[in-house]
């Protein structure tokens, strides 16, 4: 399903553990690390998308896990050329996305990667909370900015921990705290 915009409607899943460490997945046999995320089928809401999507790929239930917060709007990002397919119609030129703050409520042995018949992630840890913005695929990165920053207030009420966000291959190091 793609918008008249050529945006396939998407959500993305931010797992928080007690600790507020994040859940950070990495790709099936690559070396590319993401947050949970997926399509949205037709008559689906975004909430029943989340649920679905955090079981395919997590292994994780709705009773096992809180919704903290999500973000209040669609957040776009385009596709790099060289990934757009455009032989096969509606051409998809990138992702709009609701982005989902959840708390997890039962251990790690309740995780599970290969759920489905074809598995997103082969392994995972906890990260810190803006740590991602340094390991996400380029393209991804300005959403998951913009998703971290919005629902920072719903893991820290009191303010989000100092952000650092490295340029030039980590010449300069820059600190700042999120509103």
């Amino acid at each position: 399903m793609i918008d008249h915009d050529g945006f396939r409607p998407n959500v993305g899943i931010i797992l928080s553990n007690q600790d507020r460490r994040l859940f950070w997945g990495r790709r099936v046999g690559q070396n590319a690390w993401q947050f949970p995320q997926g399509g949205i089928n037709p008559n689906e809401t975004p909430e029943e998308a989340m649920f679905r999507e955090l079981e395919e790929e997590v292994g994780l239930q709705e009773q096992q896990v809180t919704i903290l917060g999500f973000t209040r709007g669609w957040l776009r990002y385009h596709l790099p050329k060289r990934y757009i397919r455009r032989h096969c119609g509606p051409t998809c030129i990138g992702q709009k996305q609701i982005w989902f703050m959840l708390r997890v409520n039962c251990g790690e042995e309740a995780f599970c990667l290969d759920h489905t018949d074809k598995p997103e992630f082969d392994a995972w840890r906890w990260v810190r909370y803006w740590q991602p913005l340094n390991e996400v695929v380029y393209f991804k990165r300005h959403v998951y900015l913009q998703a971290l920053e919005e629902l920072a207030p719903t893991l820290y009420p009191d303010g989000a921990p100092l952000r650092e966000s490295h340029y030039a291959g980590g010449a300069r190091l820059l600190r700042q705290r999120c509103p």
